[in-house]
């Protein structure tokens, strides 16, 4: 349904394309001016249910109306989620198919229930997942804290993969084609290879 709808032009300005109703909320600014990249205004109805992604920017869920339900998992459970791009195929995170998806019962959620007037602080690259539990209105603030170089200059929603990110993944979507030509057990044997090595230059301790 989501990939039917047509793309932005523009960033989302809450304070731009809604004067009136920018007027009674105060975003929180915790950033320099010129850090700020885009703030959304979001309505919607019970059970909507937006699934488990991550963001490349930190930002700022302000709930206005009603309630949501929150649950956030950290970048380092990105092996147990089950990703498909920057989203996580397992769709119910409260009741998984753990037959299906036996390594999302190793991430550990953190969640909350958020309220009118609550605000809460999402890091870049933390998955969430985020259900309506009444009719409401939020406003998501997001901004940038790396240079800027380092963005996709043709993003407007602010979760496309960082410039160096996507590279490295062209990269390996090219070594992955070309252990295609050996036998599986090679293919496999080649696979733990890279997937050790990726480990031992880029995970923290």
């Amino acid at each position: 349904m989501w990939g039917d709808l047509p793309l932005p032009q523009t960033v989302a300005d809450f304070p731009q394309q809604f004067p009136r109703l920018s007027e009674d909320i105060n975003l929180p600014l915790f950033f320099e001016p010129d850090q700020l990249f885009s703030s959304v205004l979001r309505m919607g109805s019970p059970g909507v249910q937006l699934w488990t992604h991550y963001d490349v920017m930190d930002n700022f869920l302000v709930q206005v109306r009603g309630r949501k339900r929150v649950i956030l998992y950290s970048p380092r459970d990105a092996g147990s989620l089950y990703l498909q791009g920057d989203k996580s195929q397992v769709l119910n995170v409260e009741q998984p198919d753990l037959s299906a998806f036996p390594r999302f019962a190793e991430a550990r959620p953190y969640s909350c229930v958020m309220e009118a007037g609550d605000v809460l602080f999402i890091p870049a690259l933390w998955f969430h997942n985020v259900k309506a539990l009444d009719s409401g209105i939020a406003v998501n603030v997001f901004w940038k804290h790396l240079e800027s170089q380092h963005y996709d200059q043709k993003d407007t929603y602010g979760n496309r993969d960082l410039l160096p990110a996507q590279k490295a993944f062209q990269i390996m979507d090219r070594a992955m084609k070309a252990l295609d030509a050996l036998p599986a057990e090679y293919r496999d044997f080649y696979g733990r290879c890279l997937v050790s090595r990726i480990e031992s230059k880029t995970h923290l301790s």
